[in-house]
């Protein structure tokens, strides 16, 4: 059967997905199955937002930091998450500086950003459907507060770095002694995978780390030699006074496991968004094929399980840490952020939960992304998550024995396993089946 020319372009942007999601293409946000301008959004904020309006909720202002304590109380944003990034990578840039640096909070689906005398306090939400939204809270007391949505930050946070999709991003770059980033000589999006030395340029880093070397706390003085930092006294910094006015900030610390959290969770974020919205343009592109070649309204042609199983492929070595960078010495942070972090865990019969952190060779001690948790890895469309956990299922148990997970040990897929067979609601059935 011959198939229309329109329809058959739809097989064509479908083949694209098949080299990877980094950097494929930016995902048409008008799509049908997107619409993400439009569609209405359930995240943290925009159900906050109805509590103010309707008088349920309050938020305190104070002089010293505007509305940012009570957001961060109301999204449950713990203070010891805050790390301080002094490059001019903000569109609050002119306020930002190594003296008066940004601060960022968050958790797993809210980041809240504050910048000393900034005119608003910056929120991304992850939305379960949508990705991520991007809200700014005037900083002026009002009886009634609202958050605006500020879709113009897609400008940066829907390009080749997040996937091409509503994201998030932790960005490292050479910084000068203003905090304007020195763009001509390059710099890193970083996550687990990047190696230490590529991390955290342009950012304030507080925690021990031996003799492992990064990028943060340190300026390059020579525009000429950007590489050639200034890195006197920027590594196991555990005090950033001689740096910059700590007590104007909520917690005088830039925490380095907080950091490693963040680095990790940005990229993980991305990928659930690009795998969800991946997954639902095929299903549509789909229907529209077996609604004009008059084929059963369910039908899934091999293209559309490939494109599928791409996309799902790809997630599921992100979340297992396969590519992970080792560490070769043990890491820690000073704020408290791990403490606070690994509490917050659901735990299985034997007190193991998938935000148990190692931070002697590896971020997390049983390598599976605590994000499959998530509102947002839940708000996938079924398809994608069948498929996600089948493939886990085949990992975990050793019936998939390919190369590419050999940096597994058989502890870590049984205890993984375990673990989310006690904690992890909607499994299928197959579960139930112990890992061998």
């Amino acid at each position: 059967m011959r198939r229309p020319a329109a329809l058959g372009a739809l097989s064509l942007a479908a083949a694209a997905a098949f080299a990877g999601l980094s950097g494929s293409y930016i995902v048409p946000l008008d799509h049908a199955a997107i619409q993400y301008n439009v569609r209405p959004v359930t995240d943290a904020v925009a159900r906050l937002n109805q509590k103010i309006a309707r008088g349920e909720v309050k938020l305190a202002f104070d002089s010293g930091h505007g509305y940012l304590r009570s957001v961060l109380e109301q999204f449950k944003v713990p203070v010891e998450s805050q790390v301080l990034v002094f490059s001019k990578t903000s569109f609050q840039a002119p306020r930002i500086s190594p003296r008066m640096p940004r601060a960022l909070y968050f958790n797993d689906s809210i980041i809240v950003g504050w910048v000393q005398g900034g005119d608003v306090v910056e929120i991304a939400a992850v939305d379960p459907q949508q990705g991520v939204i991007f809200y700014t809270l005037d900083q002026e007391s009002s009886p009634r507060p609202r958050f605006e949505r500020r879709d113009t930050c897609l400008q940066c946070h829907a390009v080749g770095a997040t996937l091409g999709v509503p994201g998030l991003v932790v960005r490292s770059v050479y910084v000068q002694p203003s905090g304007m980033p020195l763009f001509h000589a390059g710099g890193f999006i970083t996550d687990h995978r990047s190696p230490l030395e590529q991390r955290w340029g342009g950012w304030y880093v507080t925690g021990t780390h031996g003799s492992l070397r990064h990028l943060g706390n340190a300026l390059a003085r020579n525009p000429e030699h950007p590489d050639q930092l200034d890195t006197e006294g920027t590594q196991n910094l555990t005090d950033l006074s001689g740096r910059l006015d700590t007590a104007r900030y909520l917690a005088p610390t830039s925490d380095l496991v907080a950091l490693m959290v963040l680095e990790h969770q940005t990229h993980m974020t991305n990928l659930i968004t690009r795998v969800g919205f991946e997954v639902r343009m095929a299903l549509h592109d789909q229907a529209a094929l077996n609604q004009a070649l008059h084929e059963k309204p369910d039908y899934q042609s091999e293209t559309t399980r490939r494109r599928i199983d791409s996309a799902v492929e790809e997630m599921l070595e992100y979340m297992l840490f396969i590519e992970e960078t080792r560490l070769t010495e043990p890491v820690r942070g000073v704020s408290g952020f791990a403490r606070r972090f690994t509490s917050q865990g659901p735990r299985d019969p034997r007190g193991r939960s998938l935000r148990d952190l190692d931070l002697r060779t590896r971020l997390l001690r049983y390598p599976l992304s605590f994000l499959i948790y998530s509102e947002a890895f839940d708000g996938m469309p079924a398809a994608a998550r069948e498929r996600l956990y089948r493939r886990l299922h085949d990992v975990l148990t050793g019936r998939d024995s390919q190369k590419k997970w050999s940096r597994l040990s058989a502890a870590d897929r049984e205890a993984v396993f375990e673990i989310l067979a006690a904690t992890k609601r909607g499994l299928p059935d197959y579960w139930t089946q112990p890992a061998k």
